[in-house]
């Protein structure tokens, strides 16, 4: 069966706390295979048949919100799409700790990439770049340091999204095999 990796937001912000423990059990418990928490906040592997990755995070938005009575956005991908994200990486010069990438629940569009740059201008050294579902963000500074805040880019790009840095999607890559 194909392994995938989901991508959780809003998982142990906000009041939605929740072990990896109870995910995994409610992963479990609607029959998912091989689950496994990696990194503790909301990333978990796990195998089942094939299906399209937004069929898969739909199914499991519903288990999270029936579950536990919050939602969150789940962004969902084999290892090669996952491959792919880390390899399209246009900063791959930066910190792979400062580096994330932040997952959209739609395409990004460029005329809000386009606006979210120049709202952006003068309000930190953060490198921006559009990417295929997702936005890629340099922190130079550091991700406290930043004004570039998830509410200020959700305004601005009309998408949730779920961030993770280089450093933690090659360690789950690693995993997924």
């Amino acid at each position: 069966m194909p392994r995938y990796v989901a991508l959780l937001g809003s998982i142990n912000v906000g009041g939605n706390r929740l072990s990896m423990a109870e995910l995994r059990e409610a992963f479990e418990r609607e029959g998912i295979e091989g689950v496994e928490t990696v990194v503790a906040s909301g990333n978990v592997l796990f195998e089942h048949e094939e299906r399209p990755s937004e069929g898969l995070a739909e199914m499991l938005e519903w288990i999270v919100s029936d579950r536990f009575g919050f939602r969150s956005m789940v962004v969902v991908l084999s290892a090669d799409e996952l491959r792919e994200v880390i390899a399209a990486n246009p900063f791959a010069d930066g910190d792979e700790a400062k580096v994330h990438v932040l997952f959209l629940d739609g395409d990004l569009d460029a005329a809000q990439f386009r606006v979210l740059v120049e709202d952006h201008k003068g309000r930190g050294p953060e490198r921006l770049a559009m990417g295929a579902r997702a936005l890629y963000i340099d922190f130079a500074a550091g991700v406290a340091a930043s004004r570039l805040t998830g509410p200020f880019l959700e305004r601005r790009l009309g998408r949730r999204g779920t961030a993770r840095n280089i450093r933690s999607l090659a360690r789950i890559l690693a995993k997924l095999g």
